[in-house]
């Protein structure tokens, strides 16, 4: 048996509150897991403990979080800056607040190409990477700035940026919480085919119970701060037995369950 991508077990919080609670998880390679949890219930802050990020936020990390069989809580800083965006890809929130809106498109390809590579990429390379989150890759595109994408084209310029160096683990934190429904669901046939291609895992955390289950393997139920279900796709919605997952599928339209 091959060892798993991830392999955590954490709590986390801000001085003296406590907000994740002794949650863990583990994903093997290849595989979709998605977290789901409302607002406040923890899932941001599960994010940045595992970048290990949290502490420049003024929060706390204490357990074991096992990237590859490499301890990351035991890592100084330079060695973790060495992880993220190598190792582990991170995909947020918003392109907005992500991407700086006066740098060109070609400046942030190359900025994050060489965060990780001592020699320059060929601009073939950023051309396929582009292609393959469905980007155009034109001089004229390269030459845009991050300012003028749009929602969809910064999302997936912010994918583009994360599998460059093909990471094990990507973590996308909400990534289609912003978009319409039309461009959500090209982004997530996008992760579904950066999966099956690159054979990627991917922790996909969302607040939306619909989005992750066409796309995960494996479903876990975040709620204040502790995971209180976990199955696949098809048990959490027929049969979910947490009162908090149960009123979870009740909110979701009948109709789309059929």
């Amino acid at each position: 048996m091959t060892s798993p991508i991830l392999d955590f077990r954490l709590s986390a919080g801000y001085g003296k509150r406590g907000v994740l609670h002794d949650v863990s998880a583990v994903i093997g390679a290849g595989e979709i897991v998605s977290l789901v949890g409302l607002s406040g219930s923890g899932k941001s802050t599960l994010a940045l403990a595992l970048l290990r990020l949290l502490e420049y936020r003024g929060g706390w990390v204490k357990g074991t979080i096992l990237l590859e069989g490499r301890d990351l809580i035991g890592m100084n800083g330079s060695a973790m800056r060495s992880v993220r965006g190598n190792r582990i890809g991170y995909v947020p929130q918003s392109p907005a607040a992500a991407l700086n809106p006066r740098l060109r498109v070609s400046t942030l390809l190359d900025e994050t190409w060489n965060a990780h590579a001592k020699e320059s990429a060929p601009r073939e390379f950023f051309e396929a990477l582009l292609r393959s989150v469905q980007l155009p890759a034109t001089a004229e595109f390269l030459a845009g700035r991050a300012g003028e994408l749009s929602v969809g084209q910064g999302q997936r310029l912010l994918i583009a940026l994360a599998i460059m160096h093909k990471p094990a683990l990507l973590l996308a934190d909400e990534p289609t919480s912003a978009l319409d429904p039309i461009t959500q669901a090209a982004v997530l046939r996008l992760f579904e085919d950066l999966n099956r291609t690159l054979g990627t895992a991917i922790l996909f955390i969302s607040h939306d119970l619909l989005s992750v289950g066409a796309i995960s393997r494996r479903v876990d139920i975040l709620h204040e701060g502790r995971i209180v279900e976990s199955g696949p796709p098809e048990k959490i919605f027929r049969s979910p037995q947490h009162p908090f997952t149960q009123a979870l599928v009740a909110a979701i339209p009948r109709e789309t369950l059929r």
